[in-house]
C-alpha cells in the first residue's frame, strides 16, 4: 500500500513520528493508501527549509521563476489523466469533473501567476517643488503558510501556492488529510521540474497538529486558509497577536436568486450545475434557491425533473454526474441535515436518501447520497441558515426585491451570490445590496484571476487575487456580469 510522504527541502521524506494515517476511498469505503502522520517537528523542518531557500528565491528573476513554473505546467498537463484519476479516487468526485475542471485549473493557476509576476510594476511619484521622488517597492513577504481544503484538492492547493511562489515567497503547505494524493503527485512533479529545494514544502497530517503548527510558527509571515469557519476562528486567534497577514476563505450559504425575466433555459441548466457539482461540496454552490413567484411552479417542476435525471454512481465512470461524499463523517453530517429539514417541516421533492449499491459492485460500501431538493422551509430555519456542504438545496418563492434581499442576507455567511435577470438596473441594484464577496449575474463560477476573491461576514477576511501572496481589501466585492450574445 502506497505511503504518502512529506516534501521537505526538495525531497520526499518520512514523518518524524514514523507513523501513518489511513486514507479512505469514498466510492468504496476502503483504505487504499497511508498518509504521513506529521507533527510540529516536521513543520519545523519545513519552515527551516523554506526560510533557508527564501534569500535566493526572492532574488531570482521573475523570468527564471516563470521558466520553472511553466515547466511544472507542462508536467501537470502531461500527467493530467493520472492526476484526474488520483483526485477522483481521493475525493469521490466524477472523473470527468477532475479531468475537465480541477486539473486544468491547477495548470491555469501556475501559468497565470507565473506570467503575472513578470509584469509587476512599481509606482513612483515626482514630488513637485521638493526635488524628490517617492516610489513604492513590492517585495516578497517571506515564508507563507498555505492550508487548503478537501473539496477541490489540487485546484485550491495550487491557487494558494502558485501566487506565493511566483511572487518570490517560499511556502510551507498543508493539503487536507482527507485528500492528500494529488499533493503527493505534485511533489514529485516539482522535483522533476527543477523547483529549488525548500521553495515549496508540503507537510501532510491532521489540522490540530500540522495546521496549528504552521499557523503558530514564528517564521510564517502570512497564512492563507480555506476551510470551515470554526477553524478560521482558531487561526485568527493564534495569528492576530503575532501580526501575521491573513487570508481566510471560510464557509458559505449562497443564494441563487431567479427573477421571472431571466433567460430560462440557461438559468435552469446552470442552476442544476451550481447546486450539485462536486456533490454540492463547493463553497460557492447555490444551496438556497429563491424564485420570483410567477416563475416558481414552472421552475420547481423543471428543476426537479432535471435533478432526478442526474446519475449518481462510480466516480470512475465517465457517465457519472454525482459521485461519492468525501468521507463517512461528512456523509453522516449531510444525512443529519436532511432529517432536520423534515423535522422543520420541509417537503422532500426528490432525493433525501443514501444509496446502497449491490453487494457485488465495488461501490457497495461507498458513501453516496441522492441529490436532494427541499421545499416549504422558512428562510430562518437551521436548514436554511447553516452550511451543509452537500447535494442538498432548498427552494422558496418570493414577491419582491426587498423580500428576497432579506432572505439572502439573513445568514451569517457572505461568500457568493447568483442573480438571474435581464433587467440591467435590477442586476446592479441587487449586486450592490447583496452581502456577498462575489456576485454572479446570469452565470456561476465564472472566475477571472485578476479580480479579488473572498467573502464578507463569517465567510472570511482578506482577498486572494492578482499575483501577491496575500492581499487585503475592505468590504470589497467582485461583480461578474455575463454579457448576452443575443
Amino acid at each position: 500500500m502506497e505511503q504518502i510522504q512529506n516534501y521537505i527541502g526538495g525531497e520526499l521524506v518520512e514523518p518524524a513520528s514514523q507513523g501513518y494515517l489511513e486514507n479512505f476511498e469514498p466510492a468504496t469505503g476502503e483504505v487504499y493508501s497511508l498518509i504521513a502522520d506529521s507533527d510540529e517537528r516536521d513543520v519545523e523542518a519545513a519552515a527551516a527549509a523554506a526560510k533557508a531557500a527564501f534569500p535566493a528565491w526572492s532574488t531570482t528573476s521573475s523570468e527564471e521563476r516563470f521558466a520553472i513554473l511553466m515547466r511544472l505546467c507542462g508536467l501537470i498537463e502531461r500527467d493530467l489523466e493520472i492526476l484526474a484519476q488520483a483526485e477522483s479516487r481521493d475525493n469521490g468526485k466524477p472523473i470527468t469533473l477532475a479531468r475537465t475542471i480541477d486539473i486544468p485549473r491547477a495548470v491555469a493557476n501556475f501559468r497565470f501567476y507565473a506570467t503575472a509576476a513578470m509584469h509587476l510594476a512599481n509606482e513612483s511619484h515626482d514630488t513637485v517643488g521638493r526635488n524628490a521622488i517617492n516610489y513604492t517597492l513590492r517585495q516578497p513577504l517571506g515564508v507563507v503558510g498555505c492550508i487548503s481544503p478537501w473539496n477541490l484538492p489540487l485546484y485550491l492547493f495550487t491557487w494558494k501556492i502558485a501566487p506565493a511562489i511566483a511572487a518570490g515567497c517560499t511556502v510551507v503547505a498543508k493539503p487536507s488529510e482527507v485528500t492528500p494524493m494529488t499533493a503527493q503527485l505534485l511533489s514529485k512533479l516539482c522535483i522533476e521540474a527543477g523547483l529549488p529545494a525548500g521553495v515549496l514544502n508540503i507537510v501532510h497530517g491532521l489540522g490540530p497538529k500540522v495546521g496549528s503548527a504552521i499557523v503558530g510558527h514564528r517564521d510564517t509571515k502570512a497564512i492563507s486558509f480555506t476551510g470551515g469557519t470554526k477553524t478560521g476562528e482558531e487561526i485568527a486567534r493564534t495569528a492576530a497577536p503575532m501580526f501575521k497577514k491573513l487570508s481566510l476563505e471560510l464557509g458559505g450559504k449562497n443564494p441563487n436568486i431567479i427573477f421571472a425575466d431571466c433567460n430560462y433555459e440557461e438559468m435552469l441548466a446552470t442552476s442544476v450545475r451550481s447546486s450539485f457539482s462536486n456533490q454540492g461540496e463547493i463553497c460557492l454552490c447555490g444551496s438556497r434557491i429563491f424564485v420570483e413567484r410567477p416563475l416558481y411552479d414552472r421552475f420547481r417542476n423543471d428543476f426537479v425533473e432535471r435533478v432526478k435525471a442526474l446519475k449518481v454512481g462510480d466516480p470512475a465512470d465517465d457517465g457519472t454526474d454525482v459521485g461519492a461524499i468525501v468521507s463517512k463523517q461528512h456523509f453522516d453530517k449531510i444525512m443529519s441535515y436532511i432529517e432536520l429539514a423534515k423535522k422543520e417541516g420541509g417537503e422532500i421533492l426528490t432525493g433525501g436518501n443514501s444509496i446502497l449499491f449491490p453487494a457485488e459492485t465495488r461501490n457497495h460500501k461507498g458513501w453516496f447520497i441522492e441529490p436532494t431538493v427541499i421545499e416549504g422551509l422558512p428562510f430562518d430555519c437551521r436548514t436554511n441558515q447553516e452550511e451543509i456542504f452537500g447535494p442538498v438545496v432548498t427552494i422558496q418563492p418570493f414577491d419582491s426585491e426587498e423580500e428576497v434581499l432579506g432572505y439572502a442576507n439573513s445568514v451569517r455567511y457572505g461568500l457568493s451570490a447568483t442573480v438571474w435577470t435581464e433587467n440591467l438596473s435590477r442586476a446592479h441594484r441587487m449586486a450592490a445590496s447583496l452581502e456577498s464577496g462575489i456576485v454572479w449575474i446570469n452565470c456561476w463560477l465564472l472566475r477571472d484571476l485578476r479580480t479579488p476573491f473572498g467573502g464578507l461576514k463569517d465567510s472570511g477576511v482578506g482577498r486572494e487575487g492578482g499575483f501577491e501572496a496575500v492581499r487585503f481589501f475592505t468590504e470589497e466585492k467582485n461583480v461578474c456580469v455575463k454579457i448576452s450574445s443575443e
